[in-house]
């Protein structure tokens, strides 16, 4: 069995599981992105099995149909909006999923929020270039922060909203009072929530119907002291509305983990857009997440081997 690791930026994959358990295979890790799909092609052609991590690379069915070879498709996490699983199950091809770590990509949002507020960026840069204060932060006890979208994720940063002391308010298009009340936050109307909160974090999945969620209308609602901050996927957010708003200082910043196109290009106007902290979607990237992504993809591997695949996404061959 030859199997193809794909993004793996950090050359880790390898120590994060025990690969020798599956017998005889020759495991191949790529390190550097590959966006062509001619050049994506003509390297994964002669394996069989090939691991994706997260999104970084997407699997369309024109890509799938040019991977003749290809029985099994691993993705890590359970979801994969970059997978073609309709198309993956009339080529044949078997997509399974892995579990991941559910406090990850909260930790990150909070790590952006206080970045952003208190101003960590611009303050470390200046200190290390000889200087000393010269912001102001921005206390978050008392303020409210706004949660776009309480599923898990969006719960699990509202809690910590609420152990610094701010009101939380909570809006998503099916939101359900009882879910709210449960976790503490204020279930109110969109344009309420971009309209008065002080710090707004999206927490949304990303469908067609979501896509474009916050564009010009809800930026313009939002206070000129107010923050955003993303950490679930760009396109919800309108990165040329945002852009707007960032140089007309009708906002007070924002924090990105992610973005329309990733790798985003080495000329892309966020990189040197004003009040910004930007980090390269790292949400899920952490020791125990690659730990869980990489070592259940070990299980995913010898379970299809053995004729009996596990968290299976797609509906191919079982």
């Amino acid at each position: 069995m030859r199997i193809a690791i794909l993004d793996d930026y950090q050359r880790v994959a390898l120590a994060s599981a025990d690969w020798t358990a599956l017998d005889a295979a020759e495991v191949t890790p790529f390190h550097a992105h590959i966006a062509d799909t001619a050049d994506l092609v003509a390297e994964l052609r002669p394996f069989d099995v090939i691991v994706a991590m997260r999104e970084r690379t997407p699997f369309t069915a024109e890509r799938i149909r040019l991977l003749p070879g290809l029985r099994l498709l691993v993705t890590t996490g359970m979801a994969n909006a970059s997978i073609d699983l309709a198309a993956a199950d009339a080529a044949g091809v078997t997509v399974c999923g892995t579990r991941g770590s559910a406090g990850a990509t909260p930790e990150l949002t909070w790590a952006l929020i206080l970045a952003l507020v208190r101003h960590v960026p611009e303050e470390d840069r200046r200190i290390r270039a000889g200087g000393w204060q010269q912001t102001v932060g921005f206390g978050l006890r008392g303020r409210t922060l706004g949660v776009v979208g309480l599923g898990t994720i969006g719960r699990r940063v509202a809690a910590v909203g609420l152990a610094f002391g701010m009101e939380v308010l909570g809006w998503s298009q099916n939101l359900s009072p009882a879910v709210a009340a449960e976790a503490g936050v204020s279930p109110v109307g969109k344009d309420e929530l971009f309209a008065v909160s002080d710090v707004i974090t999206v927490h949304y999945k990303l469908s067609e119907r979501s896509a474009g969620l916050i564009g010009a209308r809800e930026l313009g609602l939002m206070k000129p002291t107010a923050f955003l901050v993303n950490t679930s996927r760009g396109p919800i957010v309108d990165e040329d509305a945002l852009l707007a708003s960032l140089h007309a200082g009708a906002i007070a910043g924002a924090a990105l983990d992610v973005y329309d196109e990733e790798p985003l290009p080495g000329g892309h106007p966020l990189r040197v857009a004003p009040r910004t902290v930007l980090t390269p979607h790292v949400g899920y990237v952490t020791d125990d997440g690659y730990r869980a992504f990489y070592g259940d993809a070990v299980e995913d591997i010898a379970a299809f081997a053995a004729g009996r695949p596990v968290r299976v996404l797609g509906t191919g061959p079982r």
